[in-house]
């Protein structure tokens, strides 16, 4: 058995497979499409539990893949093992209704013995107890020795999840020689120590379970198999742990060069390198698939990952943002497999390095908070209010606090924490549910049959199609009449349905007797067009052959903003890097909506070279080319691809020359001289690093500066001016009026304060040795105020003031104090705190001046009258 590296490995066993008459798929990504039960692929099965369950045809009945996947629960115990990490790759061969029990041992044998060439004496399997054939095949085929073979109960040898395809299992266990054992009489298969190793684990579908522990033979067996990639590199490495296999490895050295640290130096030290590696493994796996740093979700797996890599680069001395070069070794130590990193290394770097400086800032402010709770704390635990509050206000993520905590022998209430999150959580839910409406798109509904051909591609207006059923209120009916409202499933359309961020079309589905007016357009998971119409006249039956026409305007204006869209990504890429990628978009008649990832809001002349980008394709009159290629040619050619989106072995590739090609498989114009003009009208910030740009085309631009020339001229009536041009100028010599009307009453108002603040230091009572002033002030806003408290604060004697200022119907007080009141105990938060309360509002601040708002404003004079009282006793608290 020869060293092997695990890249080699990879291309081995999937090779291997392949010649088994096995399909090659690639990996899928690590978030799930179309299963609501799992946050992130966990498994090599995950994503193929549709061909398991029936729910789609896979495209062979023979498969093997190598999947990328992500597992979370133990993330604490990452790095004090060196067993442990939440990413790993999951090698595998499937069999949907194929070969079963036999050829599964066969190969795996093989694969063993003499492609890999492991020792057979070094090899032991295990069998479900009661599984006599699989017993039988391993000894009497195979070959195999009676002392090399275990069989386990049901815990160990048993796949069983709930109801549904379950069945015994078999594995594979490679002995690490006696020196690794434990050293009891009865170490051997099975043992917790680590001499004998699991390496790959074949699961025989044979039964279907009730969930309640009745089981029937199924007709069609799968098999299942799964084999860590790591594990086995371990094995044929001689290494004792993942973090000692060669691309592994070669990450830790990175950030050990970076630390200046070794590895097996201080155990300590090897914690956080052990972190740190796995970490940034997951993270720029999960970012390349799509996954944003948030704070619910996948994202928070992501945000989490990022940031506990980031506090342990601090405690071996790291302290600036590192994690993004790092990057670099996990992308280059991948590429083989995965090229899609290199592809998107840009954008890996930049959401890692914004995401470590936005948490240096986090992790100081939270860091002072929760060293503040910890030393004030009598018992050993913090409370659920002060953990929410260094999630909720300094983003402190939880399982930090509850990790610093823990290093010092410190509990966190986590039951009082959740109790919060779910409070506010459920306001926030409430809070969107009343603001939101509910519709009925009719994508629950389910059709057998053959999905619905889109002639959109080719017939851009009318098709002749047939009615292959109609449902109302998700009943299924045979007849639709005047003033239905229903779903209409046609056998072919030309009407796009709602996907890819582009709307689904409306238009009309007509006979010679009726008329039915489509309002939007979407499709099920099984690939047939629904058409939410409204009978207009006449009766529609199932059966009836009909006219299907497209609105043919309001098509060609979703077209134009859709190529801008593409035209938008690109111009996007060049101005600002190749760091932006879509993260959403909508496409619709009237404008293009673009999310993109960028970290910050674009300046003016971004936006306008941008801008000027896009009208220069336009008006260059460049063909928009759309191809149907095989998928491995598109991304030769550089097309770019949805985060996380799946994609078959043809793909529909729409090309700008070269400055655009995307996957796509929205409707396009066939020149991007049909776009007329194009106009960006907004660019805001939509989530963390998340822009979007909204922008319109053709008559929609036309639109904006109708608008924008009416505005002109209402403008121009309103200042009474003769011409629109003379409007600048105008607007100039009123501005620069209003500024000097504004100086003037900014006097008077400091003039007429100060009157005011001179007849309340006529009015000054003593309190405990403190001259104390306290007055109501019209006309006095908050900066007003401001100026008055900084001559009380510069005066030598001991002065607290507490003032009110009315302007326009609001309220404001301000309490300072001077240095000599501040030795006598004063503190100008407390005071004005407390003097709020009176009114119903509220504030704070620091001991020599403080703000705060007023509630109720008729309960201004009653405030000021027990400010007095508020003072004595503060100072004789002091």
């Amino acid at each position: 058995m020869k060293w092997q590296g695990l890249n080699e490995l990879r291309e081995k066993y999937l090779s291997f497979f392949e010649s088994k008459n096995h399909t090659r798929l690639p990996s899928f990504s690590l978030i799930p499409q179309g299963d609501k039960s799992l946050l992130l692929i966990n498994s090599g099965m995950a994503p193929l539990k549709k061909y398991f369950l029936g729910q789609a045809v896979p495209p062979n009945v023979r498969v093997t893949t190598c999947q990328k996947c992500i597992r979370t629960p133990d993330i604490e115990r990452v790095g004090q093992t060196a067993r442990h990490g939440t990413y790993f790759e999951m090698l595998g061969n499937f069999s949907f209704g194929d070969y079963f029990k036999k050829q599964a041992i066969e190969w795996a044998w093989e694969f063993f013995t003499k492609e890999l060439e492991m020792p057979v004496d070094k090899l032991y399997v295990s069998v479900f107890e009661n599984d006599d054939e699989a017993y039988d095949l391993w000894t009497k085929h195979m070959g195999v020795a009676p002392s090399h073979m275990k069989r386990l109960g049901r815990e160990d040898n048993f796949w069983e999840h709930g109801s549904g395809p379950c069945g015994p299992c078999s594995e594979i266990y490679f002995d690490r020689g006696e020196e690794k054992g434990c050293g009891k009489p009865t170490c051997g298969v099975g043992c917790d120590c680590d001499r004998y190793v699991e390496v790959w684990n074949l699961v025989f579908s044979q039964f279907n379970s009730d969930g309640n522990g009745h089981y029937t033979e199924m007709e069609h067996k799968n098999i299942d198999t799964g084999m860590g990639l790591e594990r086995l590199a371990c094995i044929m490495q001689g290494v004792d742990n993942l973090f000692e296999v060669d691309t592994v490895q070669n990450i830790m050295k990175h950030v050990c060069k970076i630390a200046n640290v070794a590895y097996h130096t201080d155990d300590k030290t090897d914690v956080a390198l052990r972190v740190i590696t796995d970490h940034i493994r997951s993270t720029t796996f999960m970012i390349g698939d799509g996954v944003m740093p948030s704070n619910a979700g996948r994202g928070y797996v992501l945000r989490r990952l990022l940031r506990r890599a980031a506090r342990y680069g601090r405690l071996i001395g790291i302290e600036k943002p590192f994690l993004y070069e790092v990057c670099d070794t996990v992308i280059a130590e991948n590429r083989v497999a995965y090229p899609e990193l290199e592809e998107k290394k840009s954008y890996i770097r930049k959401i890692v390095q914004v995401e470590e400086e936005t948490f240096a800032k986090t992790v100081d402010n939270g860091m002072a908070m929760l060293n503040q709770i910890l030393d004030q704390i009598d018992q050993k635990e913090i409370s659920g209010e002060d953990a929410f509050k260094l999630s909720d206000t300094y983003g402190f993520p939880i399982d930090l606090t509850m990790e610093i905590a823990a290093e010092q022998g410190v509990s966190v209430d986590r039951e009082g924490f959740d109790a919060l999150v779910k409070a506010q959580r459920e306001k926030s839910q409430a809070d969107h549910l009343a603001k939101a409406g509910s519709s009925w798109a009719g994508n629950s509904i389910r059709i057998a049959g053959e999905k619905t051909v889109f002639t959109g591609y080719e017939h851009l207006t009318e098709t002749d199609a047939k009615i292959i059923a109609i449902y109302k209120k998700q009943d299924a009916v045979d007849v639709a009449v005047e003033g239905d409202t229903v779903v209409i499933v046609l056998d072919k359309t030309p009407f796009y349905a709602e996907s890819g961020g582009q709307v689904g079309d409306c238009g009309t589905i007509s006979t010679a007797s009726c008329t039915a007016t489509v309002s939007s357009t979407s499709k099920n998971e099984d690939g047939h067009y629904l058409h939410i119409a409204t009978v207009e006249d006449g009766d529609l039956h199932v059966g009836d052959v009909v006219t299907a026409a497209v609105a043919e305007e309001v098509r060609r204006a979703t077209m134009r903003n859709h190529t801008a869209a593409h035209l938008l990504q690109a111009a996007l890429r060049e101005v600002l890097g190749d760091h932006v990628h879509q993260a959403g978009q909508l496409v619709t008649p009237q404008s293009c909506r673009f999310d993109f990832s960028h970290f910050s809001a674009m300046t003016k002349e971004e936006i306008q070279k941008v801008e000027q980008l896009v009208n220069e394709k336009i008006l260059a009159a460049i063909p928009v080319v759309t191809e149907s290629l095989p998928i491995a040619e598109a991304r030769k050619r550089g097309a770019m691809a949805l985060f996380g989106e799946k994609y078959g072995d043809v793909v529909r590739v729409v090309s700008v020359s070269d400055f655009s090609v995307e996957f796509c498989g929205g409707t396009h114009v066939d020149n991007t001289a049909k776009l007329g003009l194009f106009r960006i009208v907004s660019e805001n910030s939509v989530a963390s690093g998340v822009r979007r740009i909204e922008a319109v085309t053709g008559t929609g631009v036309l639109r904006l500066l109708d608008a924008a020339q009416l505005e002109m001229q209402q403008a121009a009536q309103a200042l009474k001016l003769g011409n629109v041009s003379e409007l600048a100028e105008r607007c100039t010599s009123v501005m620069a009026e209003l500024k000097e009307k504004d100086r003037a009453l900014e006097s008077l108002n400091q003039k007429i304060s100060d009157a005011q603040i001179e007849a309340a230091f006529n009015n000054v009572n003593e309190v405990k040795g403190v001259k104390v002033i306290s007055a109501m002030l019209n006309g006095v806003n908050p900066q007003m105020l401001r100026k008055m408290g900084d001559r009380i604060k510069a005066m030598d004697e001991p002065y607290i003031a507490v003032l009110a200022g009315v302007q326009d119907g609001k309220g404001s007080l301000l309490c300072a104090c001077s240095k000599a009141a501040i030795a006598h105990g004063a503190h100008a938060g407390q005071i004005v705190q407390r003097v709020a309360a009176y009114t119903g509002g509220k504030g704070g601040g620091k001991a020599e001046q403080a703000m705060a708002g007023v509630g109720q404003t008729y309960m201004i004079d009653e405030a000021l009258m027990a400010a007095e009282n508020i003072i004595r006793n503060l100072i004789s608290e002091g």
